[in-house]
């Protein structure tokens, strides 16, 4: 089956699914391959990056720690170089992340709708990743680089902007709250995750979770930039 064989269809359901299993794509397993893949086409992009994304995905998901976290520090990172960024949440994913207390990260232009299809991100209009499962990335993912199909997922993600309420973009705190104010001072002090973690009274999972979210809020992967850019605005 061929999307060109589908005029003026938009992506979803049973249909899109058959559809990617029957395109040529690269398929990528593992973890810590598909993090490092995702990251990279991130990076890559100079013009526009446009994903569709679900924060309340993960939750209750055996999803590792650092892979939510590390992707969006990605995106801040590509903030400079991308001329656009457009995400597009639902609505009820938006909810239920913030109820979690889960961080959604989106640096550019922001918009909420009632659903979304299926996650994706699509790198300059010419590369292409989704999930293979439809749900989440790190379960494994396709990379697709074949323009008839890349343009069918910006056309659908087109479709959905168009219809989406504008997100206001998070501004940045000008003090940090309590619980992450104590997670930088551990890292600036430069104790193990172990230590660190025994210290503030909680689990090395969740010392490594909020780690990671904290270097996301300050754009960069970098444990050792961590205390220049939190310097730089003012949290230390």
């Amino acid at each position: 089956m061929s999307l060109a064989m589908i005029p003026g269809t938009v992506l979803g359901g049973e249909a899109s699914r058959s559809v990617l299993r029957e395109t040529a794509g690269r398929p990528v397993h593992g973890a810590a391959h598909i993090g490092e893949v995702f990251k990279g086409l991130i990076r890559s992009a100079g013009r526009e990056l446009l994903g569709f994304d679900d924060p309340a995905g993960p939750v209750g998901q055996d999803v590792p720690d650092d892979f939510p976290a590390s992707v969006g520090a990605c995106v801040h990172e590509s903030a400079p170089r991308s001329a656009t960024i457009r995400w597009i949440a639902p609505r009820r994913g938006l909810a239920r992340a913030v109820h979690a207390g889960t961080v959604w990260h989106c640096p550019g232009d922001a918009r909420v709708t009632d659903s979304i299809p299926f996650p994706i991100i699509v790198a300059d209009r010419s590369v292409a990743a989704v999930p293979l499962d439809l749900g989440l990335f790190h379960k494994g993912m396709l990379v697709i680089r074949d323009p008839v199909l890349v343009q069918a997922l910006v056309r659908t993600h087109r479709a959905w902007w168009e219809t989406g309420e504008d997100l206001a973009p998070r501004t940045v705190p000008r003090i940090l709250p309590p619980p992450q104010r104590e997670v930088l001072q551990a890292l600036l002090a430069g104790l193990t995750d172990d230590a660190a973690a025994v210290k503030l009274g909680m689990s090395r999972r969740t010392y490594s979770r909020r780690v990671g979210e904290l270097l996301a809020d300050l754009g960069t992967t970098s444990r050792f930039r961590a205390g220049a850019e939190a310097a730089r605005r003012g949290w230390i």
